[in-house]
């Protein structure tokens, strides 16, 4: 046998793997050992098969996954952009998650004023859109917003409708996007009734905290809760600072 080949525990320790990682990776075809006993099923590695290693260890460590490291290692071009994209949205949804548990530091658990109101039936042009997961909902409700504000006749600031589900899925969910029209344009019909409302203003990526409030609200007094959960955007956030962002968030209270 070639001299310079080094058995998996030993090349393991060169290459800063477990021996389990080295297994693992040889079934996935990335990391293949360059001999194998037929008797002993021992396996060997040459030394200059250590980079390759050694490669795979620091993508890994840099949360890059296993096909993707597949890709880089090939030398496709371009490959790593997506994990950097995906990253990046985690990094903001991480920020997200801080800016909401500050917060409630600064303020303590949402305690908005929560009032009833009655609201008339609107005719309204609807698009939907899927989101993945409770971090996919700010990009599926600008996406449905985007795409109702183009299908539907807008005249003057339109009237928008975000419409979700009670309980937000981890599998994922559909999200709607309402915009309201003049009687007899629209295909749909939003219905109207008894509301829980309270307003939100701030970012609307803290819009959680006053849904906490209104469904909490809900639950004490014996209303069922039922969707979908309306956020009726009252600012312009192309003119409106993130801070000063109104919004009233609704729960129906009878069919």
């Amino acid at each position: 046998m070639d001299a310079d080949l080094l058995p998996i525990g030993q090349f393991a320790r060169l290459s800063r793997l477990s021996v389990k990682q080295l297994r693992h990776y040889a079934e996935l075809g990335l990391l293949v050992p360059a001999h194998v006993d037929v008797d002993s099923g021992y396996r060997y590695y040459r030394r200059d098969q250590a980079r390759q290693a050694l490669s795979i260890g620091l993508l890994r460590s840099l949360d890059v996954p296993l096909p993707v490291v597949a890709a880089v290692l090939s030398g496709a071009a371009g490959v790593l952009d997506g994990v950097r994209e995906t990253q990046e949205a985690e990094l903001a949804r991480r920020r997200r998650t801080l800016a909401a548990l500050e917060r409630i530091m600064a303020e303590g658990l949402p305690a908005v004023p929560v009032r009833v109101v009655t609201e008339p039936a609107h005719p309204v042009v609807l698009t939907r859109e899927h989101a993945a997961g409770p971090a996919d909902v700010s990009r599926a409700t600008s996406t449905a917003i985007a795409r109702v504000l183009r299908e539907g006749p807008v005249a003057g600031p339109p009237r928008l409708v975000g419409l979700f589900p009670v309980e937000l899925a981890e599998d994922g969910f559909d999200v709607r996007a309402a915009l309201v029209v003049d009687a007899g344009v629209g295909a749909e019909v939003l219905a109207g009734g008894a509301f829980a409302c309270a307003t939100h203003v701030g970012p609307y990526d803290q819009i959680s905290l006053t849904a906490h409030a209104v469904l909490a609200w809900c639950a004490e007094r014996g209303h069922p809760l039922r969707g979908p959960v309306r956020e009726v955007y009252v600012s312009d956030p192309a003119s409106t600072e993130p801070d000063r962002l109104v919004t009233h968030l609704m729960v129906p209270l009878e069919e």
